[in-house]
Order: C-alpha cells, then structure tokens, then sequence
C-alpha cells in the first residue's frame, strides 16, 4: 500500500535549514518544477507543486504490473510511485536530474520512494540494490548514471546496500522515447550482462531505474539476471508511464 506521506520536512536537519537562509541571501534555491524561489525549509521542490506530483494507487500498480511484468514472470513484485506525464511536475523534477546534473533530485526522490514503500520494501528482504546501467559511452557522455542517485536515496532510508558493478550494458542501444514496444523490446534484447554470477546467485535484488515505460528494459535486466541465479527480483521505480 501507497503511504500517504506529507511534505519531507524531516529531509532537513535544523543545521540544513539554518544554512539555507544563508546560502539561499546570496544563491536562492529555485524549484525545479515551477521555478520559483524555495524557502528555507523547503528541499529541492516548493510545498506547491509536491502537492501536485500525481501519485500511484494500488490499483495502478497491479494493473501496470499485469501489463508489463506479469507475462515475462521475471520481476517478482513492482512499485512506482508517481505517474509520469508531460510537462508535469515528476517529468521536470527527473529532466532537472538527468539533464541540468541535479543530483540532489535523485537522491530526494530515491528517499521519497523509499519513504512511500518502506514496509514492502522491507518485506522483500532484499540483499542489495542494482540501478539500471547505462553503456559506458552514454555514461561518458552524461557523466553519471541518474539510476545510482536514486539508489544512493533508496539505500539510505533502507540500509540496503548498492551494487553498481555486476550488471553492465554491453551494447549501445538508441534512445526508447519513440519506439514501439516490440521495437523496445528488440533494442534492447541482450544488452547487458551479468559481471559476476557468484554475487548473484541466490540474491533477492531490487533493481531501481527512474521510469518505467514499457517494462522492457527492466525485463531485460531481470533476465540476465535470472539466469545467474537470482533468487527473486523486485522493480522499484520513481514512476510509471500507464499502459
């Protein structure tokens, strides 16, 4: 079940916020999202438009796992908590991240998610979290990987540890906004491989990536996946895109 959970005042120490009003006379903090300028007790988004980051419900997640996971049998329990949709709030927020190199909006919206879905999560019981891997040439390109920042938020509010180096991209695949999901799933079949099968055998992983589209690239990672071994494999993303 989907927390209800009210603006993360609890983000900032007192220390935070002290600094804030400092930093923000001379460097003013702007929202990501409506860009206007962010009080001091307010982190990475203003209190208006986090009231505005359309949330998932139970319903919507058994329906998009039905869609986009259940056929393949690889993810064994998925949760996303926010619709994606254009031009709004979560789509600026996770553009500020993978475009402007906000990192501290990777890291908020990995504790956010965790926040949301701190029992499941802890049910699962998982051993480690693997972010999604980009290819080394998109990596060099962008310079980090957007996934890793929301694990690193995930981890800390969960103290499940991050593994960055067993699954790699082997083959560079095109951008999926405008294909298909048959051409999804082509682009991105056997573009990645487990590094070391021995760390992975008889895990219970949580891959995390920042939006789920059609599924295929997190089915695609599940595989390899599974294949070396993985006792259950969990998808944990910040939102979804409905089928």
């Amino acid at each position: 079940m989907i927390k209800k959970v009210d603006y993360p005042f609890y983000f900032q120490s007192e220390l935070n916020k002290k600094f804030n009003i400092v930093f923000d006379f001379f460097l003013p903090r702007l929202c990501p999202c409506c860009n206007k300028k962010l009080n001091f007790n307010e982190t990475i988004i203003c209190i208006k438009c986090f009231f505005e980051l359309e949330k998932t419900n139970e319903y919507l997640i058994k329906s998009e796992y039905q869609n986009k996971f259940q056929e393949c049998g690889l993810i064994d329990e998925f949760k996303a908590a926010f619709v994606f949709r254009q031009e709004s709030p979560v789509q600026f927020l996770l553009h500020s991240l993978k475009y402007d190199k906000r990192f501290l909006v990777g890291i908020f919206l990995g504790r956010l998610l965790a926040k949301f879905f701190l029992d499941e999560i802890k049910s699962w019981n998982a051993d480690f979290i693997i972010p999604v891997p980009l290819h080394r040439l998109k990596k060099a390109e962008r310079s980090f990987n957007q996934s890793e920042y929301i694990a690193k938020g995930i981890s800390r509010e969960t103290n499940v540890k991050i593994k960055t180096k067993l699954l790699k991209r082997k083959r560079f695949t095109e951008t999926q906004t405008h294909l298909s999901q048959i051409e999804r799933m082509q682009n991105v079949k056997n573009a990645f491989e487990v590094k070391n099968a021995l760390s992975i055998k008889g895990k219970k992983i949580i891959l995390v990536d920042d939006v789920v589209t059609t599924g295929s690239t997190i089915n695609e990672c599940a595989k390899v996946v599974k294949d070396a071994g993985a006792e259950k494999i969990y998808g944990l993303f910040v939102a979804t895109v409905p089928h």
